[in-house]
């Protein structure tokens, strides 16, 4: 027998609601679809599935029985909805939908705020929001603050496997709370960058794999329990970023797939709709309903969860048709043109809203190409991010650092190159999970010569990513100089921090991050072109370049890195000014694992004119090393 339902114009949300949904620019659409207690009791499933002939809700309070509960259709909109009497927070449910085949369909709810732990994949109904969070004071000094001359150093976590319990299991969010927040606040990071934890069925996916846009993984806790381990992270004066991912999405038939028997969230042509290099789909951008879908969950996670931004997942395979495509594998535009118009519109309305409801919150692209403007905003023809990794100066880097120092003379425009266009973005510099992962090696092991050139190139990298301009990220392990590929299915191998050569890596981290913040010479200008001045980027006969960093005031800081295993004495450089200069870091500080050469914290600049400066400073440079001096 079929349980009483309410009448449509009392489970209905409003008109006004219905329409933004329809028309694309709902961004709280989560507020209308999914599963909602109700203050008198039960609760009002609803779900958009405008070619299904018949719905139904099933789950734990009706013996998953679809004939108990069906739900009704409201019209035009393709929103179904019901009133079950019988459901209570906690209780898993799915959707049983009817096809115009006929076909039964079993479904999660795609706006679902809570999901069954893996391997199940049900929906759970949500209970009513109660969290007191205590990061007011954060959020407000957010919103005043000036993040384009703010010192910005990301540490990225993946939360399943940065440390575990003996048995392997996971942490859940309040252990990393109390293990993870006091870690990064002492090594010195501003911001923590997770990478995604909306809900999905497979570990090895990292969570690039996202079935659930509105549910935190299971895997770590509760909604409540992610909650208090952002805001305790907040109460330690450090930012959360949330990697998102709305480039694809998974194919599992009981997921957003073919979702009511038609290409509902996806393109119906594989030429539009289908990642060949993932297996996965490609959001159909132009559909309004997608993007009411896509635009609230951005949102969901900033208000309800206050996420400090997004770094959007694979913005290259949005922004072009023939994104790892053949010719005859893609559809042109309706100019014949290889830009995903609906994409970049999309991704200009979403950046609009979250710069414009969420004062002081980020949005990073990960964008590989040389698409113009990522980091620009809207009004003046950009994407309108805040921010863009930097690839090319990463894998320059990357590229110069394997190579036998013996050769490096001929390879000095690698390191050079990255001025030419360094300020044309909001650049980050990112050394992420993607470098130490698929048979790339960990940092360290990319390094050549022996184990202790290895170390003494790992710290000169990790000097030249925190003196170069931009901001900057570091995938955790990098910090421990991790031998071993990252893996998901382990924890890092903190027993390393036992040998002196891994312990002085993660000193050196520490002491950048902090030098870096204390010092506006090495953030405030990260993004102008008036924060940096080569003092010498010619000599490549012995592999040396020197520059200055400035800052808004006129304070400078002068940065040399020798990328040989020489030492090299009495090396002269132009400097801005004579009198004394203290050495603020030598990345081959004994301190660090390194031979301890250098200026003896103290060197005295010389007046008369060198390298077209009016003072000149003779210094002894460390092998395969970095040092930062400053005006005494």
């Amino acid at each position: 027998m079929m349980t009483k339902t309410a009448h449509p114009a009392e489970i209905a949300p409003s008109a006004h609601d219905l329409y933004l949904f329809n028309e694309g620019r709902n961004t709280r659409t989560y507020s209308i679809l999914g599963a909602h207690v109700q203050p008198g009791g039960g609760v009002v499933f609803r779900v958009w599935a405008p070619n299904a002939t018949k719905v139904a809700v099933v789950g734990e309070f009706n013996g998953w029985d679809g004939r108990t509960d069906p739900l009704v259709s409201l019209g035009a909109s393709g929103v179904w909805a019901v009133h079950v009497a019988a459901a209570r927070a906690g209780q898993l449910y799915r959707f049983e939908l009817h096809d115009q085949h006929g076909n039964l369909l079993v479904k999660t709810d795609p706006y679902a705020c809570e999901c069954e732990l893996r391997p199940g994949n049900a929906s759970r109904i949500a209970a009513a929001d109660d969290y007191a969070w205590g990061d007011a004071g954060w959020i407000e000094r957010r919103a005043a603050a000036d993040w384009l001359h703010a010192p910005m150093s990301i540490y990225e976590v993946h939360p399943g496997s940065w440390m575990r319990h003996p048995d392997n299991s996971l942490y859940s969010w309040r252990e990393l709370a109390e293990k993870l927040v006091p870690y990064v606040s002492e090594q010195g990071f501003t911001h923590i960058e997770l990478l995604p934890v909306t809900e999905h069925p497979l570990d090895e996916s990292w969570g690039y794999q996202t079935t659930g846009y509105f549910a935190p993984s299971s895997r770590f806790g509760s909604p409540a329990d992610l909650k208090y381990f952002i805001d305790t992270c907040h109460q330690a004066c450090i930012g959360v970023l949330l990697d998102w991912v709305p480039g694809h999405f998974p194919t599992d038939g009981w997921a957003l797939a073919k979702f009511d028997g038609t290409a509902l969230y996806e393109h119906e042509d594989p030429r539009l709709g289908v990642h060949a290099d993932w297996g996965t789909h490609i959001f159909n951008y132009g559909r309004h309903e997608v993007k009411s879908f896509l635009l609230s969950s951005a949102h969901w996670w900033l208000d309800e969860y206050h996420f400090d931004g997004l770094r959007v997942d694979a913005v290259a395979s949005m922004l072009y048709l023939d994104y790892s495509r053949q010719p005859g594998q893609w559809i042109p535009n309706r100019f014949g043109g290889r830009e995903n118009l609906d994409a970049i519109q999309f991704l200009r309305e979403l950046n609009e809203m979250v710069h414009g409801e969420f004062p002081g919150a980020l949005t990073l692209a990960e964008e590989s190409t040389s698409w113009p403007m990522v980091s620009r905003p809207v009004w003046l023809g950009g994407l309108g991010f805040s921010m863009k990794w930097n690839m090319g100066w990463m894998n320059d880097s990357l590229r110069y650092f394997h190579r036998d120092p013996l050769f490096r003379r001929w390879h000095h425009d690698e390191m050079t190159f990255g001025q030419i266009y360094a300020y044309s973005e909001n650049f980050v510099l990112p050394l992420s999970h993607d470098e130490v992962v698929h048979g790339k090696g960990s940092l360290i092991g990319k390094m050549p010569g022996d184990d202790w050139q290895r170390f003494a190139n790992l710290r000169l990298l990790l000097a030249w990513q925190m003196s170069s301009p931009g901001k900057k990220l570091l995938f955790m392990g990098g910090e421990l100089g991790q031998w071993r590929e990252w893996s998901e299915q382990r924890e890092l191998d903190w027993g390393l921090l036992a040998a002196a050569p891994h312990a002085g890596v993660q000193r050196l981290v520490r002491d950048l991050n902090h030098l870096y913040r204390e010092h506006p010479a090495l953030h405030e200008l990260d993004f102008e072109g008036s924060g940096f001045a080569w003092i010498d980027c010619h000599d490549s006969e012995h592999s040396i370049l020197s520059w200055l960093r400035l800052a808004r005031d006129g304070s400078f800081v002068v940065v040399v890195c020798n990328f040989t295993p020489e030492v090299r004495h009495d090396y002269r450089i132009g400097v801005p000014q004579a009198g004394a200069w203290r050495e603020l870091f030598n990345s081959d500080a004994a301190l660090y694992g390194g031979s301890n050469t250098g200026n003896a914290g103290l060197v005295e600049a010389q007046p008369g004119e060198w390298m077209l400066r009016p003072a000149s400073i003779a210094l002894t440079l460390p092998p395969l090393a970095c040092v930062i001096l400053a005006p005494q």
